[in-house]
């Protein structure tokens, strides 16, 4: 609140100067730690930087947004100074210390101004441009964080697996130097986090198997998260003694000691290739955040305790104990900086916001980068590859072979690309779709995961910090859900709230939806799409055929690399192995392989239509298709219906103006969607047709809204033929016969 942020301020100017100041915290010198004198200052100047923000900010209210401080966190300023500007950090919200001491490191002299434009949301903004208050730079290796909790940390460890990665295959164009060491903080609250507890888990997993894992955990613990104190000796006891995890520990309030630890966890880490959790105590000072009044969860006594533990005061006191400045010149730098920081806000308050939806929206899709363009294998090396898998190319194969092969051509020609999930090394994944890829490009290139959707999505962002193009696999539908928040909160929102600066170019293999024989239930058979379609800038494709498949993973592929997006992948189940369409025998649904030297691709947002039919067109996608197929098929043999069916293949964004024109083709439109009527495309589809003007009959048959059980009843609740058939009639009526 405004007072406890005066009552700090006026408690550390009389203390400074009646001399009344805390005793050491640490009896670790300053010289001894490594640090000079002039070290000592620049760090003490870093840390009254970021406390008269914090102030300026709780003064300010009403012209600043989102005033969670850093105060009493100040010390990370060291950690900072101990690591390299190279070693990418995602930070913690209160770390506007390490960020500041970063920059003036870099040799940044606008990082007052920089942060109070964030301040106060201010379209010049060079982070976020106005979109949210972050701590974050590209130059200074600091992917800007909104999270509040410990989303960053999947991400953070597979950057680090990343660098190692980057090391062992010689990647030249990576991001990160081969040697360095990621860098993650966050709270003692945060690291009960589920989230939290599967990174650093999966970080020590790797590190007991010896795989490369430069990374240093950063738990600042104040004791509290919001209002709930954190058990005494609970972060020391739950991570001292974790296999893979080196532990080390320091006070955060005393520079030298904090510098000294640190630099200690960086050698380990740098030197070794393996994770180390750095518990740095510190204090939280006037509370959660600006709304927050500490006064109805803790009695004053203790809030007063607290404060006297400010680190600002052990810095003034470490360099008075010295004799390198006085009383007098301690509070000369204090003030001064907060006349030149009420400057720097007052013009800052004055710059432009952002005030529309287009300006707001622009950087949700990441420019196209026009010099990404990835120069494709040679026909000799493509030869090389195949051998003699090639002759089979040309027989008619399945949905999963025509996958599989177009993986293993983008392999080749993406030298950065990596496929990694659960069971798709040795094993070639639960349905044989990445079978022999390791065998072909290696273990490192080909990676089996630990059991956790999570860390597989952390390392797919991880992994594209540092320059590679990861095409993870989910195993089910069902499973994302798991970690659903890192696509939604960190894949999706990196360019929006980086102002297009970074981006998390991917794509995420999924298999999922119904109609799946012999191995089912809700858990394999997941028939909803919602949770992508409404995710900002995310592409979601859905293939019905083995050709459309690999022609749209390629397409795919190019727009995560060129065009720098987030893409989503559906692969039905069902349609894997799937080879005949109107009877047993016909092999209808298998096709040759077309190799990407063929030339025949499909643009994003291209729709596939079948027949020309003006009696009823049918706009459908995935099993949806093939079953639309079938029953087109069967009211053309019986009915004289004429059908055209369109096979959607992209699902966000919409093609908006090719659905229309084959709507506005036919004299009815049918939506089959095979996901649940609630929360399903067909929805979208329909408020499409209706708000476009399509003044002719529509209906849709859609899933049941229900989960989806075992056995005979797997396809119950799921559109067939017969529905889809006799929907059409219904619809169309006295069309045809």
């Amino acid at each position: 609140m405004f007072d406890r942020a005066e009552a700090i301020d006026k408690a550390f100017r009389e203390r400074v100067t009646k001399g009344d100041l805390p005793e050491p915290v640490s009896d670790l010198k300053y010289g001894r730690a490594g640090l000079s004198a002039t070290d000592l200052i620049d760090l003490y100047e870093t840390q009254v930087m970021s406390r008269q923000l914090d102030l300026m900010a709780r003064r300010s209210k009403g012209r600043t947004f989102y005033s969670i401080g850093s105060s009493g966190h100040e010390g990370t300023a060291a950690i900072a100074k101990a690591a390299r500007v190279s070693d990418m950090a995602f930070l913690h919200y209160r770390d506007a210390a390490f960020l500041i001491q970063r920059r003036r490191d870099k040799g940044g002299a606008s990082v007052l101004y920089d942060m109070m434009l964030s301040f106060a949301a201010s379209s010049d903004d060079p982070v976020s441009g106005g979109r949210h208050k972050v701590l974050g730079g590209k130059d200074v290796f600091v992917p800007p964080q909104t999270s509040t909790i410990a989303s960053h940390l999947p991400k953070a460890v597979g950057a680090a697996h990343a660098v190692g990665l980057a090391r062992k295959l010689h990647l030249e164009d990576a991001t990160l130097p081969h040697d360095a060491v990621i860098v993650c903080s966050f709270g003692d609250a945060s690291a009960n986090h589920s989230t939290a507890q599967g990174a650093i888990n999966s970080a020590a997993w790797a590190a007991f198997q010896n795989a490369p894992m430069p990374i240093v955990f950063v738990c600042e613990d104040n004791d509290i998260g919001i209002s709930v104190r954190t058990p005494q000796g609970w972060i020391r006891a739950s991570y001292e003694n974790r296999p893979g995890l080196k532990y080390m520990a320091c006070n955060g309030l005393s520079l030298a000691d904090t510098y000294a630890t640190a630099s200690r966890a960086f050698t380990y880490a740098r030197s070794l290739r393996k994770p180390v959790f750095l518990h740095v105590k510190t204090v939280r000072l006037m509370g959660h955040a600006g709304a927050d009044i500490e006064a109805s969860y803790s009695d004053v006594a203790k809030i007063e305790a607290v404060e006297a533990q400010d680190p600002l005061l052990q810095t003034a006191s470490e360099i008075l104990r010295h004799g390198l400045l006085d009383a007098e010149e301690i509070l000369n730098i204090y003030d001064e900086t907060a006349r030149r920081i009420q400057r720097v806000a007052e013009e800052a308050f004055l710059r432009p916001k952002l005030e529309t939806a287009s300006a707001v929206m622009e950087t949700i899709i990441p420019a196209p980068d026009e010099t990404r363009q990835q120069k494709p294998a040679s026909p000799q090396q493509r030869k090389a590859m195949w051998g003699r898998e090639a002759t089979a190319h040309a027989k008619p194969q399945p949905m999963a072979r025509h996958i599989n092969n177009a993986l293993a051509d983008l392999m080749l020609d993406y030298p950065q690309a990596l496929v990694f999930g659960e069971d798709v090394g040795r094993k070639g994944g639960v349905y044989s779709v990445t079978t022999g890829l390791q065998k072909k490009f290696g273990p490192a290139r080909v990676m089996d995961t630990l059991l956790d959707e999570q860390t597989i999505l952390g390392l797919a962002i991880g992994a594209a910090h540092n320059g590679f193009l990861p095409i993870p696999e989910i195993q089910f539908l069902a499973y994302v859900h798991n970690a659903e928040d890192q696509i939604r909160g960190e894949a999706a929102t990196l360019s929006f709230f980086s102002n297009g600066q970074y981006t998390n170019p991917m794509v995420i293999r999924i298999a999922g939806l119904g109609y799946q024989k012999g191995f089912g239930g809700h858990f394999h058979n997941d028939n909803s799409l919602t949770i992508f379609r409404d995710i900002p800038g995310v592409i979601v494709a859905c293939p019905s055929n083995g050709p459309d498949a690999a022609k749209m993973l390629r397409e795919c592929v190019r727009l995560a690399h060129e065009e720098q997006r987030v893409v989503v992948f559906v692969e039905p189940i069902a349609l894997y192995m799937t080879a005949d369409l109107h009877e047993e025998g016909d092999k209808a649904w298998l096709a040759p392989y077309a190799s990407p030297e063929d030339g025949d691709e499909i643009a994003f947002g291209e729709p596939n239509v079948f027949g020309r039919g003006t009696d009823l067109c049918i706009l459908t996608y995935g099993n949806g298709y093939y079953l639309s197929r079938k029953a087109a098929q069967l009211l053309a043999d019986k009915h004289n219906l004429k059908v055209r069916v369109v096979d959607l293949r992209w699902l966000q964004p919409l093609n908006e103006a090719a659905i229309l024109k084959q709507a506005r083709a036919c004299k009815h439109t049918l939506i089959v969607d095979e996901c649940r009527e609630t929360g399903s495309l067909s929805e979208q589809l329909m408020a499409l047709l209706v708000e476009k003007k399509y003044a002719r009959p529509v209906a849709r048959v859609t899933a049941e809204d229900s989960f989806i059980p075992l056995g005979k009843a797997a396809t119950v609740t799921l559109p067939d033929v017969d529905r889809i058939a006799k929907a059409a009639r219904s619809l169309t009526k006295g069309a045809g016969k």
